[in-house]
């Protein structure tokens, strides 16, 4: 029977957990870089305000997120942690249309600015994105801001 030295299981066993956590992250989807990373554009919403909005755009595998701020609308109260539903519209390839929709959000003071994301939706390689429309429902009361200007730069490209 061999005896094992002092020490010499601990780094065996240190090197496998290494070589088995590189095979994990080799096989996790990775994020990708979406160009621009960063855009914005102008949304007029009617009677709940109008202005800018930037959005941030990743992806991860198929999954494209999209985060906003906007300028367009503001809370006259003081809105909750994840209470405000999005959906982003955006035209896809030149023609037709996607959406990204989430229920995501940080908490919004009185006078605040809406921020809401990261959005989700379906993405495949090389799809071109550009956004067209953003409705936002806020304690049952749904604004729908259509955009005014081109996003600028150009869409997303993933």
């Amino acid at each position: 029977m061999r005896h094992l030295r002092p020490g010499r299981l601990g780094f065996g066993t240190a090197l496998c957990v290494a070589l088995a956590a590189a095979g994990t992250l080799a096989m996790a989807p990775a994020a990708t870089a979406v160009t621009p990373g960063t855009a914005t554009l102008s949304f007029d919403c009617g009677w709940y305000g109008s202005g800018s909005a930037t959005l941030t755009a990743t992806e991860t595998g198929t999954t494209g997120t999209i985060s906003l701020a906007t300028k367009a609308i503001s809370s006259p109260i003081p809105i909750g942690a994840n209470s405000v539903t999005s959906t982003l519209t955006l035209t896809k390839n030149g023609s037709g249309t996607t959406q990204f929709k989430g229920s995501a959000n940080p908490a919004i003071p009185a006078g605040g600015e809406v921020s809401t994301g990261p959005l989700t939706g379906t993405v495949a390689p090389g799809d071109s994105l550009a956004a067209t429309s953003l409705t936002v429902v806020v304690l049952g009361i749904t604004a729908t801001c259509k955009a005014t200007t081109p996003q600028s730069p150009g869409p997303f490209v993933f």
